[in-house]
């Protein structure tokens, strides 16, 4: 298995130029380690993939006959190795882990849609809230155009003669 997928994987790595020292592979710490034991395994695969391109070399059943005592057993194998067809291992992805995997990224982009306005609604709000910096200046009448809501509850508060309705100590 790992045979077919580092296969996969260093062709498919091999038709892009990834510049390995982009900024976005240099983020901390832990991405940087991650990165670099990535490429360490692209390397091994690389490597695995040329050494296992060609066919395996045949096996000198002669030359074992000279060094080992029982005959028969070598004479047993070798039989056995010619009558025997191995088929090619082929790799299949399940249908169902497919599915999987296309629902989680689904999901993910879902859930990557979300983060995307909770961010553009965070960044507003940081804006606003720059926009009504308070100050030692800040006027009560600047507040309340500010923050109307609390406005409108302390007024409430105070008609209502509910002097320390927000104390801790009731």
């Amino acid at each position: 298995m790992i045979n077919a997928t580092s296969r996969r994987v260093v062709r498919n790595l091999a038709h892009r130029n990834l510049d390995w020292s982009a900024p976005v592979f240099r983020g901390d710490q832990e991405l940087i380690n991650k990165v670099n034991s990535f490429r360490a395994w692209c390397a091994s695969a690389d490597a695995l993939a040329e050494k296992y391109s060609a066919p395996p070399t045949s096996i000198d059943f002669a030359g074992s006959k000279g060094k080992i005592r029982d005959v028969k057993l070598v004479d047993a194998l070798e039989s056995m190795y010619k009558s025997a067809s191995v088929p090619a291992e082929v790799h299949v992805w399940d249908e169902a882990d497919q599915a999987s995997a296309a629902e989680q990224i689904e999901e993910a982009k879902v859930r990557m849609a979300e983060t995307q306005d909770l961010i553009a609604e965070t960044e507003a709000q940081i804006a606003q809230l720059k926009a009504c910096r308070t100050t030692r200046e800040t006027s009560l009448g600047e507040l309340k155009e500010v923050y109307p809501e609390v406005a409108a509850e302390v007024e409430t508060e105070i008609n209502n003669r509910e002097w320390f309705k927000d104390t801790l100590s009731k």
